[in-house]
């Protein structure tokens, strides 16, 4: 907001106030997003102030009866979508390890090691795996999960992955039954996203991993890895639960990039 009222108060020659403000028009936004943009901003960085120009005008409007003029006939930028990143396959391996020896209890520390070689084994979201209930004990090599949507899709259990499911079963020591929360936290209640995230944080740091390195980045590696030894795009899509193929592709493009990083890397004209 200060560099937008410095950039009208140099383009238009006075201090802007509430009269000013509202005489705008989309023009004024824009050339204040041109201008930012020639001084390095990124099209998300400028759909963030255009964002924040939206919530500025909203508030004058509660305070004062009146918005920006010209805010609502600016639309924002479109941003492509980044990339995802997703970890070598023995950083993702070495990273389930060491989340799953983060606690004292071995239960704890059995189950968080089972949560993320899940996410990793199978290509669950977060939410999807908290979501799980003991109903899904005895495990079989299939398991149907409900995803975004309300979308059903099978899900393939690896053996080790059941082994660690079955391992912290085994060792949790609130009862697991019926419709119960599969994953308990410390309390017994059911486990908190949040405190999975903060544990692998912790074990994040250890292994001088990146901020990338997250729950959501093993869902990424498992369909990077797929696709790296040849699994087909439909294949992945329906065990991601994608509802369109679009979006599955992206991983394409994952692979193509690192095949580049590889090449300029290794090639001694690179």
């Amino acid at each position: 907001m200060r560099r937008f009222l410095e950039f009208l108060q140099h383009s238009e020659g006075r201090p802007a106030d509430l009269a000013l403000l509202g005489q705008l028009s989309g023009l004024n936004i824009r050339a204040f997003l041109s201008h930012r943009r020639t001084s390095g901003l990124s099209g998300r960085g400028a759909a963030r102030e255009l964002s924040a120009l939206r919530s500025f005008s909203a508030w004058l409007k509660r305070q004062h009866g009146q918005p920006v003029g010209g805010i609502e006939q600016v639309q924002p930028p479109a941003v492509k979508p980044g990339l995802p990143r997703p970890l070598a396959p023995d950083d993702a391996r070495a990273l389930a390890a060491t989340t799953g020896a983060m606690h004292q209890d071995a239960w704890l520390d059995a189950r968080d090691n089972a949560i993320l070689l899940l996410l990793y084994g199978a290509g669950l979201r977060v939410g999807e795996a908290m979501a799980m209930t003991a109903t899904v004990l005895p495990l079989g090599e299939t398991l149907v999960i409900t995803g975004k949507g309300r979308r059903q899709r099978t899900i393939v259990l690896l053996p080790a992955v059941r082994a660690a499911i079955a391992d912290y079963a085994r060792l949790c020591p609130w009862p697991l039954a019926g419709d119960d929360p599969l994953f308990r936290g410390a309390r017994g209640g059911a486990l908190s996203a949040d405190t999975l995230r903060a544990t692998l944080r912790k074990a994040r740091v250890a292994l001088g991993l990146p901020t990338s390195a997250t729950p959501h980045a093993l869902r990424h590696s498992f369909a990077s890895h797929l696709l790296a030894r040849g699994a087909d795009l439909r294949t992945i899509q329906d065990l991601l639960g994608h509802a369109s193929l679009s979006s599955t592709q992206i991983y394409t493009e994952v692979d193509a990039a690192r095949l580049l990083d590889v090449y300029r890397s290794a090639h001694p004209r690179g």
